[in-house]
Parts: C-alpha cells; structure tokens; sequence
C-alpha cells in the first residue's frame, strides 16, 4: 500500500510525536468523517496498525471522499463493529447545497457483521438497497434518507431487531409486504417519498410509537392502521387523501395526529373532536361542484399555511394558495396542474460564483429554490417574494430575477407594499427554476423595428435615443440606463471642485450585428454647463466597455453637436457613454476610478463577545450608515471593541475574517477555509455569523499572521482591518471539574452501582457532549417535565451546552439512589433516535463490569464465593 505523505507505517511523524491519526484512533473509536482525508487515514492505519483498527467497534466515514472505494474493502474486516456511518452531504456544490455522497453499493462482507446494530447511510446515491442489509442479524437503527431508493427488497422483513428505520426523502413508490414482519420497530419514518398506497401488512407493527409518512401521494391508507395501539405520533400531511378510518380515534396512546394540507372534505366525527388533531389546509365542507353550477361561482380555493420545518406541498387540478412562513406567497390557478405534483423549496445563501450580479445591482432576498426544476404549468404561477426593502427607490426598480440553468433574466414584476416596512415582489412563470429579488437601474426597453423609433429615460426624460427608418432589417430589442452622478461626488471623487460629469448612460441591444445607419443620442451637458459658456476644449465624450474597466476619449471621432442644454451625436453600435467636463488630461483613467468608487459601499466589520458566554463571537459586515443602530440593539447582549476603520467593498464581494495572538476559530463549517471565516457582502442582507472561537495561551499559530494590522505586504497584503478581541477568563474543558464561578458546579456522581458498573460525572460529561439539539426530547424520554425543560430552555436560552449539561445532571441528581437510573438512560436514548449514545453508555457499563470482575479476581474474592456456592449446595 502507498505510503501517506508525512506519516510512518505505524501512524507517527517523522520525529515519533503523536499525529492527526493517533487522536482519531481513540479507544475503539475512529471518527474519520470530519477529515478530508479520512479514507485514507483508514487505510493507513490498518495497514500499519491492523490489530488495533480490527477492534474498532465505532467507525465514521464521508461518502463525499474519493477513496471510498477502498476503504469499504476493509468494513468486512472489522468484526466488532456496532455503530457504521457512512454519510454524504460533507461537501457543497456551487449552489450552497449538501453534495450526496458517491456511496452506491456495500461490499456483500457487510452483511457478516454480527454485532453491527447501528448503520447510517443519509445523503448518498443510492438507488437499491444493499443486499448485505437484511441479513444482518443485530441492526437496531438504519437510516437511508436522502437517497434515490424507489423500492425495498422483498426480504427486508427479515430485520427482526430493527427499532428503528428512516427512508425520508428517497423516491420509495411502494412497500414490500414483508414490512409487517418487523415486530420490534418502533419508530418508522418514510416521509418526501412517492407512496402511493400501503399494504394491510403495515397494521402488523405493534410496537410502532412513531409513524411519519408525510409528503407522499397516498390518496388513502389502510383500515389495518387501526391496529397500532402503540402508536403515540401519526404524520400524514401533504398528501392527496380524501379519506381517513375512524378506526384512528380508537388508538389508546395517541397523542399527534397531522393531517394538514391534504384533500379531506370530511373526516370522521370521532377523529374531528381529538383534540391533538390537526387539520388546517383541507377543503372541509366543501362539496365537490356540479357541472350545472360550473361557470355559476367559483369555488374557493384551498389554502395552505406551512410551518417552518415544513419544504414541500402538492399541487392538484383544483388549484390552491400556499403561504410559506418565510413569508412567500404562491397562486395556483385551477388547471395550472393537470396531474398532482409536489413542489419543493428552499431557500439557499446567494453565492457570487452563481448568483451573478451586474453593476450597481443590489441583492433583496435570499435565493429561492423551486422544484422540479423546468416542469411547465398549464396557467401562469403567481409568487410574491418579500425583500429587504432599500432606502431609497429613486431611479432604480426592483425585480424578480430567475436562473435557467445557464444564465439569468429579469422577471415582469409588479411592487406591492402590504405594510409600511414590508414590501413584496410580485411575478407570474410557467416554469420553476431558482428566483431572488435585486434592485437595479431603472430600465427603459423599446422594439426597435425598419421604420425606427424613439427611445427616452424615464430616469432623465433630457436623454433621448433616435432610430432613424432604414436602421436595422430585423426588428430588434434595445434597453437603455440611466445612473445619475451628483456634482458634489464627482467633486470628491476627483478632488476637483471644477470637474463635472453628466449622468452615466448604458446601452444595449440583442443583436451583435451593427445598426444600418447612425444612431442619434442626445445628452444633458453636465450641471452648471452650458453651450454658451463652455470651453469645447475641456469637453470630453468617454465610451466604457460593458464591464467599466476602460474609458476611451472618443471626442475626436464624433461630430459633437451642441446646443444650449444638450450634447448630441451619433453611434452606430452600443457602448456606455459619459459626458465629463474638466482641464484634467487621462480623463480615461480618472473616469474609471470614479466608476469604480460610485459601485462601492462604505462598510464596518464588527466583531462582539456574548457577554454570558465570551467564547462565543458575533462577527458582522456592516454599511457605515447601521453600525450605530446595530452596536445600540446588541449591546445589551453583547459587549465588544469599537468598529473597526472604515474599508470600501463591492456588493457580493468575498472576503475573510481570522483572529491572530493566540485565537484561533475551533469548528467543523464549510465555511471556515484554513482557520479563516468565509464572507459575502450584500449590502441589503445579514452579514453576520455567530462562531465559537478556542482561546488559548502560548506560541501563536503559525496559520494566523502576527501584525496583521500593521504588516500590509506580502501574503497579509489583501487584510481589510484587524478586531481586537479580548482573552476571557480561561474556561475548564470537557470532562474538568467546572468551578462555580463559571455557572456550573457538580457533587461528585456515581450512577448505577459496583457490580453492573458505575457512570461517573466525566462520563457524563463525555455523553453530554454528543447530545446536541435533541437535548428537550431526550429530557422528556429521562421523565423530565415539560415545566422542568421549558424552565432549562429558558435559564440557559442562549447557551445549548448549558442546557445540555442542567438537562442531564438535573436528572443524575434526582435518580443517583435508582439502581435502575443507568438502564433508564440507555432506554431514553434509544426512544430518543440516539443509539449510538445508548451504545456509548452500554460501552462504559461494560467496561465497569469487566473491571469489577478483574478487581474481584484480584483479591480472591471470586474463588471464595464459588466454595461457598459449593458448601451450600452439598448440603
């Protein structure tokens, strides 16, 4: 096997310290997923280090990572293996989104893995299941969502552990009858698929408390769901069902029924009068229409509010509105689809390497994305799309803007003001694509056909385009800005009192072909100018290319006619032109620096510590004229440096933000590129990210530059400003006794007892850093009140590890006499979806249980107890 770069055959480095691999070999655990690189670590290590990667029994992959391939030949070799991930959605596309990983297949080994009770799968390629799958005997938990799976196999039944399984997002058309067989499944998730219709044989799991099969096309489901008692949670919306058994009322331990935005005209009293039952978004006593009273009265249409975690809804012949709670509004008109379809959404962060803006546009709103892309409706589809709303609206409009695949077009948009501070756009498509809302140059657009025509700015109605007859043979389309250049800028942009510059025109036109004869353009001299007191010698015509980054002085090839107010003269192709008025030379030059200053913001960085928590670090963008509201709304939270110097950027400009002196950005983000925070500036969005930062004393990293604020040469040439933040109180890690001082002290804890093994505070502390989000549901599985969680939630609401760590000890306090409590942590988490913290903790436990055993050996007591045991029986 080739050898890694920088590594020996057992791991190390060249000088023998300990390496990138030692500490992802940790006891037997190998989380490799959060490395680019981590295949190849894989196979580095069994390649040198075979005996101990063989007794792995935790192992993490990315499917984004080129060596897959090989590393899935060593998978069948790992015997010990319980918890498998192999997970997608590490690398992003240029669109922002989560690239699917290029698993497609498992080594048929796999399925010799006898221990293996945990496999994830999310976010690949692949479109069957692997048949090594249903024969392994101990899975507990398997995930394959986000995949392209369109059927399970007909033995999956045979998964008779499974307690777990979630095909979310996948394009599953139906079920295998054996599903019934899966006796211990208890929570089944098969939500944003393409079902159809159930089989009877669903009725058959009775240990099933949660079944989510939303987003599919189900038009009913079978009577046999009745039979669930164990069933706490059913997740129908976003379907096509017209009709629901009674037989759900009767189900014991119920407590969420969601039935929202399907087709539901009437539902059964019974179900109606739950009270945990939910049905906004279905036509409910309406009937269906005659065809005597078609054409009399329209119907009303459906309408469908969807919450927040919510990205898809079905459209029908009917028609509907669907309001989403970003606040976009969308019009189906009846018969715009012939045949149900199921839209998707999302909303993405604009990127510039896709997100293409033109000079002096300015970005409204994030990117909306709608699916499937290109399916063409019957009737137009009307959106409205709320956007930030500009200062100023003067000589600009806002429109929608949508991307074909290959480039972008302006919508037809109307603006609507639904309140004082809330604007929308509003435009009507055929087809769905990618959608943003921009502000740019008010655009004057005419057809310019043989007879010729007249074309002026509504901007400045002094600027006026003549299209002679005879001017083209084929009509064609022209479009005409305006960008208005105050004199009191051009003054301090030139440093010139006496420099003066008419507005900025730009013209364009679909055609590359030139016009047949002269096109005559008339342009307002510059302010204060006119044709009687002019020197023609300080009067320059500048023509710029479509990018403004040259200026030629063109005023010797022109007639320039002059009257008293106006310029004129004539074209024959399209270009950008600019009238300047001064004794100044390089004009071309001066003009360019100019332009390039007018496409410019003036723009502060700030950078605030939470002040409960000083790790974590509010790094913002901000246009000069909202640092002060901004630093007066955050100060209460906050505290931090002053602003930083004022710097000039373009909007969708790139740029990076680092800490130097011993601060380094500690995280797992697409977004960080080697310890330096990635940005985009939008003048009209958010440019804001909240990051923990590690501090530390010692060297400084050789990553971050020294003087970064003073050192502007070299590779620290392109730093824009330097923030000082300050070094906070040192904090204890992980698994340290934290001091009261800090908001947390714990009694020392020994849950359990000596004979099953104990869970120690450090453990405790090592479990509870794996928690995450699902902190409240895990609380509740452990018994916790909702009153106790809400109250958690709310003591610690802007610090997760706080709330994590009061959850868990709160609960360890008030069981540390249950000789049960460590049992009763392990069964929360697996009611929780968390199996491989409850494998974690059944680890710990065992390991406690062996040493019990070895320090009971050790002093004899063992053989003792086996001659009493004997003694008692002969007698």
């Amino acid at each position: 096997m080739a050898e890694l770069p920088g590594l020996d055959e057992r791991g190390e480095g060249a000088s023998g310290a300990p390496t990138l691999a030692d500490c992802c070999l940790a006891d037997n655990r190998l989380n490799l997923d959060v490395y680019p690189t981590g295949c190849r670590r894989l196979l580095q290590l069994f390649e040198g280090r075979r005996a101990e990667v063989v007794q792995v029994e935790f192992l993490r992959l990315s499917t984004n990572d080129r060596l897959l391939g090989a590393a899935l030949g060593v998978l069948p070799r790992l015997k010990h293996l319980k918890s498998l991930v192999l997970k997608g959605g590490h690398a992003r596309d240029e669109f922002g989104s989560c690239q699917h990983g290029s698993l497609t297949s498992l080594p048929p080994g796999v399925g010799s893995l006898r221990c293996l009770t945990h496999l994830d799968l999310s976010f690949n390629s692949l479109s069957t299941l692997p048949s090594c799958i249903p024969r392994l005997p101990s899975l507990r938990v398997l995930s394959v969502s986000h995949n392209s799976l369109v059927a399970l196999p007909d033995d999956f039944g045979s998964l008779s552990k499974l307690t777990f399984f979630s095909a979310m997002k996948n394009q599953l058309m139906d079920l295998p009858q054996s599903i019934g067989d899966l006796a211990a499944l208890k929570d089944l998730d098969l939500s944003e698929n393409a079902l159809e219709a159930l089989p009877e044989e669903v009725g058959n799991l009775h240990s099933c408390t949660q079944l989510d099969l939303s987003g599919n096309r189900l038009s009913s489901i079978p009577d046999s769901v009745g039979n669930l008692k164990a069933l706490r949670q059913l997740h129908l919306h976003s379907n096509l069902l017209v009709t629901v058994p009674a037989s759900l009322a009767s189900l014991p331990n119920l407590s969420r029924l969601d039935l929202r935005n399907n087709c539901l005209r009437a539902v059964p009293p019974e179900i109606q009068t739950l009270p945990f039952v939910h049905l906004r978004g279905n036509p409910l006593g309406e009937t269906e229409p005659s065809p005597q009273a078609e054409g009399s009265s329209a119907t009303e249409l459906q309408r469908l509010f969807l919450a927040s975690g919510e990205d898809s809804f079905t459209v029908t012949s009917e028609g509907c509105e669907v309001i989403l709670a970003c606040g976009i509004h969308f019009y189906f008109p009846p018969g715009a689809a012939s045949d149900p379809v199921r839209i998707d959404f999302r909303s993405l962060e604009p990127d510039p390497r896709w997100v293409k803006l033109q000079h002096h546009d300015v970005l409204l709103s994030r990117v909306l994305e709608l699916q499937p892309h290109g399916v063409t409706f019957q009737q137009e589809v009307q959106i409205w799309m709320p956007y930030a709303s500009p200062q100023s609206l003067q000589q600009r409009e806002v429109v929608v803007r949508t991307f074909s695949g290959h480039s972008w077009s302006d919508l037809r948009t109307q603006v609507e003001q639904e309140t004082k501070s809330k604007h929308v756009a509003h435009c009507r498509v055929l087809h769905f694509s990618w959608f943003l809302v921009v502000s740019r140059l008010v655009q004057n657009e005419c057809q310019v056909s043989t007879e010729g025509t007249l074309l002026f700015s509504s901007v400045d109605p002094n600027i006026k385009v003549t299209f002679p007859p005879g001017v083209t043979e084929e009509t064609r389309s022209v479009k005409l800005q305006v960008l208005p250049v105050s004199t009191e800028e051009i003054a301090e942009l030139t440093a010139d009192a006496g420099c003066r510059a008419s507005p900025l025109l730009c013209l364009s036109q679909d055609s590359l072909v030139d016009f047949l004869k002269p096109v005559r353009i008339q342009l307002p001299l510059p302010f204060g100018v006119t044709g009687l007191n002019l020197d023609r010698s300080r009067l320059h015509l500048l023509r710029g290319d479509v990018q403004g980054q040259t200026w030629d002085d063109i005023t010797s090839q022109v007639v320039l006619e002059l009257t008293h107010l106006y310029a004129v003269f004539e074209v024959t192709h399209f270009s950008w032109y600019w009238l300047w008025y001064t004794t100044k030379t390089y004009i071309g030059g001066i003009a360019k620096k100019v332009y390039e200053r007018l496409r410019m913001y003036q723009v502060n960085f700030i950078a605030l510590q939470r002040k409960k928590d000083p790790e974590q670090v509010l790094l913002q963008c901000l246009p000069k004229h909202k640092v002060d509201p901004v630093l007066k709304k955050l100060q209460d939270r906050y505290r931090g440096p002053e602003p930083s110097d004022m710097v000039e950027m373009f909007e969708g400009e790139q740029f990076f933000a680092a800490f130097e002196r011993g601060i380094s950005i500690d995280m797992d983000r697409p977004d960080c590129v080697d310890g330096r925070l990635s940005f985009i500036f939008y003048s009209h969005l958010k440019n804001m990210k909240e990051i923990y930062v590690s501090f530390y004393r010692g060297a400084v990293p050789e990553s971050i530059p020294e003087e970064a604020s003073r050192r502007r040469k070299g590779p620290d040439s392109l730093w824009l400003a330097t923030l000082p933040i300050k070094l906070p109180r040192l904090k204890p890690r992980w698994g340290e006794n934290p001091s009261p001082q800090n908001g947390f002290s714990f009694s020392p804890l020994n849950l359990g007892n000596a004979e099953t093994g104990y869970l120690t505070q450090a453990n405790l502390l090592s479990i509870a850093r794996r928690v995450g989000a699902d902190w409240q549901t895990i609380g509740l599985n452990l018994g916790l009140t909702y009153q106790q969680i809400e109250r958690i939630g709310y003591n610690h609401r802007e610090d997760l590890d706080k709330q994590i760590l009061d959850m868990l000890f709160s609960w360890a306090q008030q069981n540390s006499e249950d000789p049960d409590c460590v049992s009763k942590l392990i069964k929360a988490m697996k009611e929780s979806g968390r199996q491989d913290i409850a494998d974690e903790v059944e680890s710990i436990i065992e390991l406690g249980r062996h040493k019990y055993r070895e320090s009971i050996r050790r002093v004899g007591l063992e053989q003792e107890s086996s001659t009493e045991d004997s003694a008692t029986a002969a007698m």
